[in-house]
């Protein structure tokens, strides 16, 4: 059995896509996957399943959810040591302190042609970013609310985003290395 970690995209949100992290559980399970824990209501989830491709496994489980709930979620999938190797590669470690300010960008894909200039010129002078295959650090000291640069990310990387904030990317790791 493999340990993955599954982060949905935009449900839960401003009250659409609504699904309740039991339901989210229960579609899990139903799917054959074991040990299936939540985190916080925004779609993050811990789990155990077979090996598989995890493309695959996320195009299922999105599928299972559209039968049940009506709508089909992205969900970024990560094997356990993709997410170490995410938390390993914090670039800017000092900002650990202020993990409110620090957020994980998780990619659909390698952006093929990243705008990196038009990263650049969003970015306020106290920001700072740095993508890595397919994950774009951000810290941001002034809160995420008012950055420019992380409302202008999946436009500019021309790819789909889903964002966690520090705090949630070292709780999964802790859920997913006591699984």
């Amino acid at each position: 059995m493999k340990t993955y970690i599954a982060l949905f995209r935009g449900i839960n949100v401003g009250g659409n896509n609504t699904l309740p992290m039991k339901d989210l559980a229960a579609v899990l399970e139903g799917l054959g996957l074991q040990g299936v824990a939540t985190y916080i209501q925004s779609g993050n989830v811990v789990f155990q399943g077979k090996a598989v491709d995890p493309a695959l496994l996320s195009k299922k489980i999105a599928a299972a959810i559209g039968k049940s709930h009506g709508f089909e979620p992205w969900v970024r999938l990560l094997e356990m040591p993709m997410l170490e190797a995410v938390i390993r590669g914090n670039p800017y470690p000092e900002a650990e302190d202020a993990p409110g300010t620090l957020y994980v960008n998780f990619l659909a894909r390698v952006p093929p042609q990243p705008d990196l200039d038009g990263l650049e010129k969003r970015r306020a002078a106290s920001e700072r970013f740095q993508l890595a295959g397919d994950v774009l650090y951000l810290h941001a000291p002034d809160g995420i609310g008012r950055s420019k640069l992380a409302s202008a990310l999946e436009q500019l990387l021309g790819v789909p985003v889903t964002s966690r904030n520090w705090n949630t990317v070292r709780k999964l790791g802790e859920m997913a290395r006591a699984a």
